[in-house]
């Protein structure tokens, strides 16, 4: 059985908050933040944006910084097992004070009077509220327990990495793209990153699109339901990806885009709701099924809370200590193939991807004829209702 699930998804809201009045916030079931909490990364920055993230009223929050998932049930701060939660979130380029390594070698060039502590700006991210999790570049098993609330579950990846010009957090080398985007497990229902891929919801102002060519790959390769990301201000909105095949017989060896769609929304400053229905009610449906809890362990089904919300699955990047499995999965990965049947029946469900630049704000510095603000976009995703699932 199936649920419909409300995902409101923001992005680069750079300090600025519903409270300000630069955007407001929509009522559903999860929130999705993919990175740019702050302008860069203060102390203070942080604490507004937690604030208002922790008082929302969902049943999930996710951000950029990290990965912030926000729930409405205060729990223990456990990252290593179920839990309940009210936030999830990840950070971006901007959000410097939590990249620890970052800061210690550049922070002082961006906060030379007043030089920030990166852990206590990581403590306020994960601290803020026993019911925030904190995730970077890691996959979380999602399960919605509100009695109110849809009961679907979900698996999700998230990330805060970005390229970009100049010096900031979170960058990585194209170099080592491959490895960092094979990371992202073939079966993730919904994968939020700070980057845009490339040639989707990726143009800057000058028009040049600017996003990721390895993370285009690897989504083509994942086919997620829902793609969230952000960074390019100028590019915000939506498109629907539909994949070929990438069987053998077709030369190729990672998926076919066979067709991209760009989505309509209601202008800046419209009173209407920016909505994607991807449930088939008011429109044509998301034509993938393929959901990641085909593939999940019966033992996420027998424990022994039934209000236990979140998962936090162990790093693709740790192959020193992995199994020769889990290297053989890792490799997989990378080589774009998939050896595991039951991923393979996955992946043969998975036909089309929405992907969502959902930057709140509209322009870029320096900002040449003021500042403008974007609404959040509210995605409707048919989801499995994790209490009628057996596995199969």
């Amino acid at each position: 059985m199936q649920r419909k699930t409300r995902f409101v998804c923001v992005s680069d809201t750079h300090a600025h908050s519903p409270a300000d009045g630069c955007f407001k916030l929509p009522a559903g079931d999860v929130l999705i933040h993919a990175g740019d909490l702050t302008k860069q990364g203060s102390l203070s920055e942080l604490r507004r944006t937690m604030d208002w993230i922790c008082k929302a009223d969902f049943e999930v929050c996710m951000n950029e910084t990290g990965l912030i998932v926000s729930v409405v049930r205060p729990v223990k701060h456990v990252i290593t097992e179920m839990m309940n939660f009210s936030a999830l979130f990840l950070p971006g380029n901007h959000d410097i004070t939590l990249d620890a390594d970052f800061y210690a070698k550049h922070g002082s060039s961006f906060h030379w009077q007043n030089t920030q502590d990166p852990n206590e700006c990581i403590q306020v991210v994960t601290r803020s509220s026993p019911s925030v999790v904190f995730l970077q570049h890691q996959t979380a098993i999602v399960r919605l327990t509100r009695a109110t609330g849809p009961r679907t579950i979900f698996k999700i990846f998230g990330s805060p990495f970005s390229q970009f010009k100049g010096n900031w957090a979170f960058g990585y080398d194209s170099a080592d793209a491959r490895a960092l985007w094979s990371q992202i497990p073939h079966d993730a229902d919904i994968v939020v990153t700070h980057t845009p891929p490339y040639s989707h919801c990726d143009r800057n102002a000058d028009g040049h699109p600017v996003g990721c060519k390895v993370l285009r790959m690897a989504l083509g390769n994942v086919k997620p339901l829902l793609a969230v990301c952000g960074h390019i201000h100028e590019s915000r909105g939506y498109e629907r990806i539909r994949w070929g095949s990438s069987s053998p017989g077709n030369g190729n060896q990672h998926p076919l885009e066979l067709q991209t769609t760009p989505g309509t929304l209601p202008p800046m400053g419209s009173k209407k709701q920016n909505l994607i229905d991807l449930t088939g009610k008011k429109g044509e449906g998301l034509d993938n099924d393929g959901f990641a809890i085909r593939n999940v362990p019966g033992v996420l089904f027998s424990l022994e809370s039934p209000s236990q919300s979140i998962l936090i699955l162990p790093s693709a990047s740790s192959q020193s200590s992995a199994s020769p499995d889990d290297k053989d999965e890792v490799q997989s990965r990378q080589n774009g193939c998939i050896n595991n049947p039951m991923q393979q029946e996955i992946q043969s469900r998975r036909r089309e991807t929405c992907l969502v630049n959902a930057a709140i704000m509209a322009t870029s510095w320096p900002f040449k004829g003021g500042k403008r603000f974007n609404a959040p976009i509210v995605v409707d995703l048919n989801l499995p209702v994790w209490g009628e699932v057996n596995g199969g």
